[in-house]
């Protein structure tokens, strides 16, 4: 991607005082990385080639950074224009598993795709909460998808 600037790495609250602000940044298109925001109720996962910051993200209470992390400044109209189309994107994906009125059953789709997307140490490392905000579901429903399949079928059959 031409004329996009990288932007230097900085910790979380460093970050999150960033999206406050309403500075607009693009997760790299080119890796697997993302970033869960926590909102006041909820939480919304933006990935690769998605907008953060500006006006999606103002009143973010925290942020996750999930895989290696890393975030670009774009520099023109049509960059920021298709960054936005993408984190609607991301919104829109993340809708459609809470659909399921079934919250066991959005729980293990989230973690699937997740999973299929990042690498299965990189998803162990988010907080069962986190998972949780993005599909509204009990932390403990992720800890129970999380389990190994053989203690989740006897849990099922008591």
């Amino acid at each position: 991607m031409s004329s996009l600037s990288l932007v230097k790495s900085a910790g979380p609250s460093q970050l999150l005082t960033q999206l406050n602000s309403g500075q607009l940044l693009i997760i790299d298109g080119s890796r697997r990385n993302g970033i869960i925001i926590y909102k006041r109720y909820y939480a919304e996962f933006a990935g690769p080639g998605a907008a953060v910051g500006g006006f999606f993200d103002v009143g973010a209470r925290r942020i996750l950074p999930v895989g290696d992390l890393r975030l670009i400044a774009p520099e023109k109209y049509d960059q920021r224009q298709k960054a936005y189309l993408i984190r609607r994107h991301w919104i829109r994906l993340t809708e459609q598993l809470t659909e399921n009125p079934v919250p066991i059953q959005r729980a293990q789709t989230l973690v699937t795709q997740f999973e299929h997307y990042f690498d299965s140490k990189t998803v162990s490392k988010i907080p069962d909460e986190a998972l949780s905000l993005l599909v509204g579901v009990l932390p403990s429903t992720i800890r129970l998808v999380r389990r190994p399949v053989h203690k989740a079928k006897k849990l099922m059959m008591a």
